[in-house]
């Protein structure tokens, strides 16, 4: 099973893929970021993970699509971009026919590092230690945090505790 694990955004959305060996051994088949400039008109830059995100999914053939669930934001500007992020995703899961499960910030970071105060650093080293890396394949943030959001889905065996969308 593939699990392509989502972090959305308007300037760069992460994505990161994973394949379930047997147990809990896991194979990362790649992760990066689709980059949007903020010069582009905001149709333009949602076209853009459109077109990236749907030829991500033809190519790795996911079996299910797994996101961050924004639940809070400080800036409501910030709030309605990551909104229209997601709303993009969730048709190319909707088009791709494509199960959808969402995940919190906190749902991830309890269930990839242990607790839900985890930092960036841990959250990422504990992402590499479950994928078995010397090293990540992106330095990116977000294609960290997109893996350790697929990571969340088998351990937390998605369709019992996700949110399905």
């Amino acid at each position: 099973m593939i699990v392509l694990g989502i972090d959305p955004g308007t300037a760069t959305t992460g994505y990161g893929l994973i394949e379930k060996k047997r147990g809990k051994i896991f194979n990362c088949l790649g992760c990066g970021t689709i980059d949007t400039k903020p010069s582009q008109a905001s149709h333009q830059r949602l076209n853009i993970i459109y077109k990236e995100l749907s030829g991500i999914v033809k190519e790795n053939q996911p079996d299910v699509l797994v996101m961050e669930q924004v639940f809070f934001f400080k800036n409501f500007k910030t709030v309605i971009k990551v909104s229209q992020a997601q709303g993009i995703i969730m048709l190319v899961a909707a088009r791709k026919k494509i199960p959808l499960y969402q995940f919190t910030p906190l749902q991830v970071k309890l269930t990839v590092a242990g607790h839900g105060r985890a930092q960036k650093k841990e959250v990422e080293k504990k992402v590499k230690q479950l994928l078995k890396l010397r090293k990540l394949p992106s330095k990116s943030d977000d294609a960290v945090d997109a893996l350790a959001i697929a990571l969340t889905y088998y351990f937390k065996n998605g369709e019992n505790s996700g949110k399905k969308t």
